[in-house]
């Protein structure tokens, strides 16, 4: 059967989605908030729609957008003052459409920021109160979409995404202090385009999992390899550790078999010596 999955924010991680899925013979739907991104996605061969969530309302240009076996929200919270409360807001105006329209799967994207820094290896069970409030915002969006029982949902929280035009120099570059060392939790897009697309063939529901590569090199060694590959300048270090945390995969690996294509950051770097891309 010809599976239809519907992807909530075409973004940069949304739309590769998308595109994979095609290449699969799915039937892919995509969103988008602008005129601009709405061509985009079109000539990336995904059904494009207009949908845009806001705390009080969602603006849809077509209801068909939910006729779909599988739901993936893929938005991310805005920096605004009010995220805490604003993006559950949004997230409680797309649970409200996908129980009107009954869709029964759905894959919720979000970060390992829910997790506080303390220091130590976090797993999927591990409380907290995150240090940032968009951290805050997407715990509080999790527990609205796996609360309710019209639907099941899996969540994955993703560490830092990287690959491609993502060059992970250019997120050190430009401070007004040195960075602190402390591992890294990246994880490669073509390994969360695997993971989204295993949830769905093996029908993993009302799960969380952790998705972060299992290797965890220092900021000090990954950004200062990244940067050198990329003629960037090497930032300066502090030989002072910031608060960290390590995240635990060990879940995931176990509950899909999975095998990442990037065991390590590290690996990846060697992709960066063939970018052209430069700033």
């Amino acid at each position: 059967m010809r599976r239809t999955v519907s992807i909530l924010g075409c973004g940069w991680l949304g739309t590769a989605l998308g595109r994979s899925f095609l290449r699969k013979g799915w039937k892919v739907k995509g969103s988008v908030a602008s005129t601009q991104s709405y061509n985009r996605l079109e000539v990336s061969g995904i059904s494009a729609f207009y949908v845009k969530a806001k705390p009080k309302s969602l603006t849809v240009d077509y209801n068909s957008f939910f006729n779909t076996d599988v739901l993936i929200i893929s938005i991310p919270p805005t920096r605004t003052d009010c995220v805490e409360d604003s993006f559950p807001q949004k997230i409680e105006q797309v649970i409200t459409k996908v129980e009107e329209l009954s869709i029964k799967k759905v894959i919720f994207i979000s970060s390992t920021s829910v997790y506080q820094s303390k220091n130590t290896e976090v797993k999927e069970g591990d409380e907290g109160t995150p240090e940032k409030a968009s951290g805050r915002a997407l715990l509080k969006a999790e527990k609205l979409l796996l609360e309710n029982p019209a639907f099941q949902t899996t969540v994955i929280r993703f560490g830092g995404l990287i690959g491609y035009d993502r060059n992970p120099a250019r997120f050190v570059q430009g401070r007004n202090k040195p960075v602190q060392d402390a591992p890294v939790n990246l994880i490669h897009r073509d390994d969360c385009i695997n993971i989204v697309t295993q949830i769905i063939e093996k029908d993993i529901w009302g799960e969380v999992f952790n998705a972060a590569s299992p290797e965890h090199p220092g900021r000090n060694e990954f950004y200062a390899k990244a940067a050198k590959i990329s003629e960037l300048p090497v930032p300066e270090f502090s030989k002072e550790k910031g608060d960290y945390k390590v995240i635990n995969s060990d879940k995931l690996i176990h509950a899909l078999d999975y095998k990442f294509a990037y065991q390590s950051p590290m690996d990846y770097l060697k992709e960066v010596e063939e970018w052209t891309y430069r700033i």
